[in-house]
This record gives structure tokens, C-alpha cells and sequence, in this order.
């Protein structure tokens, strides 16, 4: 008799596991039922904004696979249906059809979870009205484009400053609205430090977003109609015909909490290298509803990028196939643009440091993508953390025009490497001038590094 494997969730990590153990296991010895409670599979979440933007005119561009696709290869997935509750004792999840409302349980021998993660939503007066807008799904972004298409008034207020608080900024200004973007930290893009931070203000002050920091949004202040009219804080008032949500996102663990899996400091699931959940042979989790391992601090910590999700996937697709597969961690890298200014980061930033007790030094440089005389050279600054005393690389975080954001991965190979500062040095990096100085940018870091971890250790 087959054995089954129930998939829960229908995007990056649920179909790349399912697709990966089809691969593995023919249907007459695997059973896949997967559920997805959305109306869309395997789609890039991260190309949103440029479908809201007009950078991407086919909504249906961004689905890598469709529901009939995946049917098409003996998988079960069954749309528009959601997974209540999950009996682990019993070997079970219990589906709700969301069409219909009809409800059953579903036995397994093998489970994943991939929930995914749910968007921050903070408990305000006017957070639900209509107008209100999150982003994290292909119906999120149709929702909203509907609403544009709708409204008569130009003027956008985007809540948050992270990544998607800074694209959908941009998106909304490609669209002809004028953009305010309220944030409470000090700087936008929280992942960077400060002093980074603000050269993307900069940025988006010229694109001509209007950009708040250090605000607190008190509530959303809704018109005659009900609609939202404006974003409120305690010191400011901001007329709003449609307002988006960037605040970030938690993990969506309510069924593995409720049946008493294992969750980390952030909330996510904890599972080991295979991503099998701690204490359960026949478990597996992947995705945004996970924590990983830090391969920096050494802790885990919530990351939710596609890029982690599709590899946990694939690892998970692999040990329920039969075969063995690992994810040994991550490193934290992620890339982001407003306008054309590129930003990159990897490894930790100066507060994620100190809140490890790493004693660090941090240097900051300015180069540029190119050999300054070739054409089109753009600036670009480049900032690196080295521990102290032993000059091992902590993070680096580079914001400049094009050519720029690309160059963290040479910086993310040399984190996951475990590489000295030093080291770094002595890479053998490409050289031509149209594509960089003679001393790269992440190199001249590098040697800064080497000079302020020499300096420090010098006696006083």
C-alpha cells in the first residue's frame, strides 16, 4: 500500500517538497495530498510590487506553476482549502473547503508544514477598513490594483519602511500617486544600520517620495464612506486615498503551536539540518514559518525569503523521497532597489552584533562600480564588520547604482566560509574596468577592515 504524504501550504516550500519526493517516489508507492487555501500555487511573492508598478504587466507571469500543472504529475492539490487543525497523536489534518465550508480528516504518513508567514497587522481603529492594503499575496495585489484602478484621489500612504514598504513606495510613484511613507525607526530599511539607511532616504526623497521617520501610526481615519482618508500619528495627520501595509511579518505557526511542535525565540518551527521538526521522524517544515540556523551569530532567527524556502523544499522533497539532504543555514543576504540605487546586506548589523555579545570594528568606504574613468562609473559605499582580535567577517551592507547590490555575494561566500577579514584580501576577484576598479569595492572594505581589527589590537 502507498504511503501518503500531506503537504500544507501550496507555494515555494510545500510544491518544491511535494515536486522534489514525486521526482523520488512514483504515486503507486507515494501518495501526495497537498492543501492551499489561496487561490494561487507556486508564484513569486517577491515580484509583486513590480506587477503593482507596470514593471510586470502579466499577473499570471509570476506563477512558476499552476494547480493543473502540479495535478498533471500525481499530485493531489486540492485549492481554495484550509488546513484547521492538526492531530499529531492521530496522524491527521482536518481540511475546510472554503467554497463549499465541508470539512474532513486527512490521514498521513508523512507531513509538511508550510504555512508561510503572516503579515503584521497591528490592532489599530481603521486597520481593516476598506482602502487598507497588505501585500503578501497574488489576491493581495490584484485587491489593490482594483482599488487604484478605482480610485479617483492620487495620494498613497505606505506604513513601513522595509523591503516591501520601499517597493511598493516606488511602485505607487510609477503609478502617478503621490507617496508618504511613515516609519517608525529612524532610517528606511531597517535591515541596514542607520547610517546606511539614510542614503536610501536620500534616494527616496529624489524619486519624490515623502519620507517620515521616527512615527508611530495611531490609527487609520476612515471618511463618511468608510473608507480609509488618511494615517494618523500623535504628531501628524496624512490624507490617504489608499493606504498599504509594510510592517513585515511573523510566522503563521498557529496549528504547529496548537499541536505542540517545537517553536523557537521568533516563533517559527525548529527543525534540524533536514528539516525535520525537532522530535518528529515523519515531520518537515520549510519556508517562512521556520527558524533558521544563523551561521554568523550562530542562533536561530526568522528569515522569510524565497530563496530559503524553495532550498528547504527541495531538502525536505528529498528526505521524504528516501534520499538525505541538508540546510545548514543561512547567512542573512538579501538585495533590494529604489529607483536604481541597489542595497545589499549580509551577515549582521552593528545592533545584531552587540545583541550576541560580539565585540566588533566597523569600517565604511567609498568606491565606485566601475574604473572611475570608464563610462557610466556610479559611486557606491560599502560598509564591513570584523570581530575583534580575530578579524572574522560579520556582515557587510553595500548601497550604490548598478553593479552594486551583486556584490554581497561575494561577501556572503566569504561569511558562510568563516573567512578573516584578511582573507578577503587575497581573493582573486575579476578585473576589467567596465565592470570594476582594480581594487573592487568589497576588497578595499576588506583591506579598511584589516587596518581598524590591527589598529584595535595595538597596545594603548
Amino acid at each position: 500500500m502507498a504511503e501518503r504524504l500531506v503537504v500544507i501550504g501550496g507555494d515555494a516550500t510545500g510544491m518544491s517538497a511535494a515536486s522534489q519526493a514525486r521526482r523520488l517516489r512514483k504515486p503507486d508507492e507515494l501518495e501526495i495530498v497537498a492543501f492551499e487555501r489561496g487561490n494561487f500555487t507556486s508564484y513569486s511573492a517577491c515580484g509583486i510590487p513590480y506587477w503593482v508598478g507596470g514593471v510586470v504587466d502579466d499577473r499570471d507571469a509570476l506563477v512558476a506553476r499552476t494547480a493543473e500543472q502540479h495535478r498533471a504529475r500525481d499530485i493531489d492539490l486540492r485549492m481554495r482549502t484550509e488546513v484547521t487543525e492538526l492531530d499529531v497523536d492521530k496522524r491527521r489534518v482536518r481540511s475546510r473547503d472554503l467554497e463549499s465550508g465541508a470539512e474532513e480528516w486527512t490521514g498521513y504518513d508523512k507531513l509538511v508544514i508550510a504555512t508561510g508567514a503572516t503579515p503584521l497587522r497591528p490592532p489599530l481603529p481603521g486597520i481593516d477598513a476598506p482602502g487598507v492594503h497588505g501585500v503578501q499575496t497574488l489576491d493581495d495585489g490584484q485587491a489593490l490594483l482594483e482599488t487604484l484602478s478605482r480610485t479617483e484621489g492620487r495620494r498613497a500612504v505606505v506604513v513601513g519602511a522595509g523591503y516591501i514598504g520601499v517597493e511598493m513606495a516606488e511602485a505607487l510613484i510609477q503609478r502617478g500617486y503621490e507617496v508618504t511613507v511613515v516609519n517608525r525607526g529612524s532610517e528606511p530599511m531597517s535591515t541596514l544600520d542607520p547610517d546606511m539607511g539614510c542614503l536610501v532616504h536620500d534616494a527616496m526623497k529624489g524619486l519624490g517620495i515623502e519620507m517620515v521617520n521616527g512615527a508611530e501610526v495611531t490609527e487609520i481615519r476612515t471618511g463618511d464612506d468608510g473608507r480609509a482618508c488618511a494615517v494618523v500619528t500623535p504628531e501628524q495627520e496624512f490624507p490617504a486615498d489608499v493606504v498599504v501595509l509594510g510592517l513585515g511579518v511573523r510566522p503563521a505557526t498557529g496549528l504547529a503551536e496548537a499541536a505542540g511542535l517545537p517553536l523557537g525565540p521568533s516563533g517559527g518551527i525548529l527543525t534540524d539540518l533536514a528539516m525535520r521538526v525537532r522530535g518528529y521522524e515523519d515531520i518537515w517544515a520549510g519556508g517562512d514559518c521556520v527558524e533558521v540556523l544563523d551561521l554568523v551569530s550562530g542562533r536561530t532567527r526568522h528569515i522569510a525569503l524565497g530563496t530559503h524556502a524553495n532550498k528547504h523544499g527541495q531538502v525536505i522533497g528529498s528526505g521524504v523521497g528516501g534520499g538525505y539532504a541538508t540546510f545548514p543555514g543561512v547567512v542573512g543576504t538579501a538585495v533590494s532597489k529604489v529607483c536604481d540605487l541597489e542595497i545589499a546586506r549580509t551577515g549582521l548589523r552593528e545592533r545584531d552584533a552587540r545583541a550576541v555579545g560580539l565585540q566588533y570594528v566597523a569600517v565604511t568606504i567609498e568606491s565606485t562600480s566601475r574604473v572611475g574613468y570608464f563610462p557610466h562609473s556610479a559611486p557606491m559605499t560599502v560598509k564591513m564588520l570584523a570581530e575583534r582580535l580575530t578579524g572574522r567577517l560579520l556582515g557587510v551592507q553595500i548601497v550604490g547604482r548598478e553593479g552594486a547590490a551583486k556584490r554581497v555575494d561575494i561577501a556572503a561566500v566569504a561569511l558562510t566560509a568563516k573567512m578573516t577579514v584578511e582573507q578577503m584580501t587575497a581573493l582573486d576577484l575579476g578585473y576589467a574596468p567596465p565592470f570594476s576598479p582594480v581594487w573592487d569595492p568589497v576588497l578595499v572594505a576588506a583591506r579598511k577592515a584589516v587596518q581598524a581589527v590591527r589598529a584595535d589590537a595595538a597596545p594603548r
